[in-house]
């Protein structure tokens, strides 16, 4: 096991830059997300007994490390269900009541009014606040004191607001998130798109950049890319699925590496 960490050790410590995934990597809101997803679909699918209820295994299946709408298609997919795609305010707005328990009203029966709910669900938990992992929180220390760039690539349009809820923004002038990436139009993982921005962002090549995910897509991203490395951090995927993504090396914790 020392001789594995201390050439994973080399590894990162050889590149210029380390480009993290937010949820799940350096904040635990990937379960956060999880939730909301769960109780979106949970409540969603209550209206369609023709379909398979929601299970722990459509998250990682469908869902994790995507783009919020290209969840909701992928996951509608998964049981073959076409909505129309809505207005980008649908279900933004509109407040449950004792008359609609699981807000849906007809306009938010969409794309983007799913979309849009399970993100108020998702923000009304971060709003209580986020402890980073306190693993991440050392090696991102570790990787400033050797006065490697860093930056935050990630599919939530809510990364902002998480990385200051986390005591973590001021770490990061780079966050390329949900909303930059339908701003420069570039698509979601597993695109290598946005990881290949930031390091454009950085100005330096993908090849100086380790890619750091703990979500199979987020992985394949990397892998596909040409980084300099993927570290794939394993909190829940599973080892062998994140290595069989393209993951360089796997650890259950960033101070692994350490």
């Amino acid at each position: 096991m020392t001789d594995v960490l201390k050439t994973q050790n080399t590894g990162w410590t050889t590149a210029s830059a380390i480009l993290f995934d937010l949820d799940g990597v350096l904040t635990p809101t990937a379960s956060v997300h999880e939730q909301a997803w769960k109780e979106l679909f949970e409540g969603y699918l209550a209206s369609r007994p023709d379909v398979p209820g929601y299970n722990e295994s459509d998250y990682f299946d469908h869902i994790d490390g995507k783009p919020r709408f290209d969840g909701v298609r992928d996951f509608l997919t998964s049981r073959g269900i076409v909505l129309p795609e809505g207005a980008p305010d649908n279900g933004a707005t509109n407040q449950e009541s004792a008359a609609d328990p699981t807000g849906q009203d007809p306009a938010n029966a969409t794309v983007q009014g799913l979309g849009n709910r399970k993100n108020k669900v998702f923000n009304d938990i971060v709003s209580a606040g986020v402890e980073p992992f306190e693993g991440s929180v050392r090696f991102l220390k570790a990787v400033l004191d050797r006065g490697l760039k860093v930056a935050v690539v990630s599919s939530s349009r809510n990364a902002p607001s998480v990385l200051k809820a986390a005591g973590l923004n001021g770490h990061f002038e780079i966050v390329v998130d949900g909303v930059v990436a339908a701003a420069e139009g570039l698509p979601g993982k597993p695109s290598p798109a946005t990881y290949q921005y930031a390091a454009q962002l950085l100005g330096l090549p993908s090849e100086e950049c380790v890619v750091v995910e703990d979500a199979v897509s987020g992985v394949q991203a990397g892998h596909a890319g040409q980084f300099h490395s993927v570290i794939g951090v394993d909190r829940g995927a599973g080892r062998q699925t994140l290595l069989d993504a393209g993951a360089t090396s796997v650890v259950n914790d960033l101070d692994e590496l350490l």
